[in-house]
């Protein structure tokens, strides 16, 4: 078990800042010459990219395999109401990384995250007394950017968004299988086809974020307690699972596409292999998802020898562990197909939480809760378990309030949004409190409302309900409350104002990244429509 020695412990800030949350955490003690030293609990954060909330067993899915990533939440909580309020990758990320809403993170739709925040949570960690490291896709610019990691090892995809950046995974795979290409699937990164990987599974990013990661973990030796960022690439697309996961799931009766009834139009696009929208079939999108939950089951098994790894070497106990994803996956929903929308097969993630083996609380082991919860509570949350507090400015909540108090006060509902990604109409902003989801789409001034308790799996829209309308108000007076402070072009004599353009870059967006023109210009043209 790490502990910090002298030195760092009087230089680490938590000794002023500590008080009832610093002890609230689950701070073991030790005792060296009579005097107490802190050992300030791991963190360990491991996610996945375009990962459903639903395609977990904790989260009550019958089919898929997930047996070690359930175990996080059976010796934790599976919050049910996960959510990425930015549900594309880059915002989703900046999120992540700064504790904060969409419009004061600045990225309100797919972009460049910037070079500096005000808050990052590997530097905010590190000047804890953390020894901070990220292994895994980081999707950063420029993307071996370091935001206060001691160190990065980085898998990016195969996306290269500088001239002469090779990704750590791509030069190891050069060395163990010269003249290969692990691409060989032939499966884009957005294409919503499947495949089995063609090479031997070990040389698959899925194995090499996961074998990093133990062999990481074996090899730690310092003092300092650990930051571990463990990022999967997948089950983002390509749906490229070794044969022996897809195996797994040859029998099983794989979910079909829920179809909305107001989602006839989307049905009829282009057949292309990247298509966001487009009804290809059942059997196409059943085949993507048969790939899709091997990829999960895949990383499952990752998951396990990390957690393994992590028993073995006396860190586990003395650790908060978090799973999540940055968003999810369509998966065909709705003729809709990978993510930036609205619904819940994009804006759902997983969302679960493992605490110190020493912290007092009040919640038991193993409970599912219903809270709305979003990336932006992670950083305060780690604040929280080092001992420190979250600024006043930061708009995330530290979940360890919800595992300590019962009654602890929370907020009412999550914001999400979008700003246009693949059509001009997809450019949106939702509120939902995991029971009602309301939708004002900005260029089109029209709305949606569904009752997500009764209908999870959005059907029906009730906006044109008359029984409805009461509810409908109400929610929509909140969009006006929450869009207020962006000002007459957002809201106007209090009411939503339909827009002509859209915006991706709130004022509050770093302006030292603003000088990248020719690189933001590309981004902003391709995702544009």
């Amino acid at each position: 078990m790490s502990k910090l020695n002298r030195r760092q412990f009087i230089q680490s800030s938590a000794l002023t800042t500590a008080g009832m949350s610093f002890f609230g955490a689950g701070t073991l003690f030790a005792k060296t010459a009579g005097k107490p030293i802190v050992r300030k609990p791991h963190i360990i954060l491991i996610m996945t990219d375009q990962h459903r909330g639903d395609t977990l067993g904790c989260m009550g899915n019958k089919v898929i395999k997930t047996p070690h990533i359930d175990s996080i939440a059976a010796d934790g909580v599976c919050f049910v109401n996960g959510f990425s309020s930015t549900p594309s990758c880059t915002p989703a990320r900046t999120g992540l990384l700064t504790g904060l809403a969409p419009w004061n993170h600045g990225m309100l739709g797919y972009g460049v995250v910037a070079r500096k925040y005000k808050f990052e949570m590997p530097q905010m960690l590190r000047d804890l007394g953390y020894y901070t490291f990220g292994i895994g896709k980081m999707h950063w610019y420029p993307q071996k950017a370091l935001h206060g990691f001691h160190g990065t090892l980085v898998d990016e995809s195969g996306r290269v968004e500088q001239e002469g950046f090779v990704s750590d995974y791509h030069d190891w795979f050069k060395l163990q299988a010269p003249g290969e290409n692990p691409d060989k699937t032939g499966i884009g990164w957005n294409d919503h086809r499947a495949g089995v990987f063609q090479l031997d599974e070990k040389l698959h990013p899925t194995a090499w974020t996961g074998q990093t990661a133990v062999q990481f973990i074996q090899n730690y030796q310092q003092e300092n307690p650990l930051f571990l960022k463990i990022s999967f690439a997948r089950p983002h697309s390509p749906y490229d699972p070794p044969q022996r996961y897809l195996d797994l799931y040859k029998n099983a009766e794989i979910p079909e596409p829920a179809i909305g009834h107001w989602a006839e139009p989307f049905g009829g696009y282009p057949e292309t292999p990247d298509a966001a929208f487009g009804n290809f079939g059942k059997a196409h999108a059943v085949n993507s998802r048969r790939h899709y939950y091997a990829n999960v089951s895949f990383i499952d098994d990752q998951v396990g020898e990390i957690i393994q790894a992590l028993k073995k070497k006396g860190m586990y106990d003395n650790a908060v562990i978090c799973f999540t994803s940055d968003h999810g996956d369509m998966l065909g929903d709705h003729h809709h197909w990978r993510k930036t929308y609205a619904y819940q097969g994009s804006a759902s993630i997983p969302f679960l939480l493992k605490w110190p083996r020493t912290m007092e609380t009040q919640v038991k082991r193993g409970s599912r809760l219903n809270h709305p919860v979003e990336l932006r509570d992670f950083l305060p949350t780690f604040l929280d378990a080092a001992g420190s507090e979250a600024p006043a400015d930061m708009d995330g909540k530290s979940l360890l309030n919800l595992i300590r108090d019962k009654k602890a006060d929370w907020r009412k509902f999550i914001d999400l949004e979008h700003a246009t990604t693949y059509q001009k109409e997809n450019y949106w902003c939702a509120l939902t409190d995991g029971k009602i989801k309301y939708i004002w789409f900005f260029y089109t001034g029209k709305e949606q409302l569904f009752d997500l308790a009764a209908d999870p799996n959005e059907l029906s829209d009730l906006s044109g309900n008359a029984k409805y309308q009461e509810p409908l108000e109400a929610w929509r007076a909140e969009m006006v409350t929450h869009l207020s402070e962006r000002g007459e072009s957002f809201v106007k004599d209090g009411k939503l104002v339909q827009r002509e353009k859209t915006m991706v870059l709130s004022p509050n967006y770093p302006k030292e990244t603003r000088g990248e023109k020719e690189f933001l210009k590309s981004w902003q043209l391709d995702v544009a429509y």
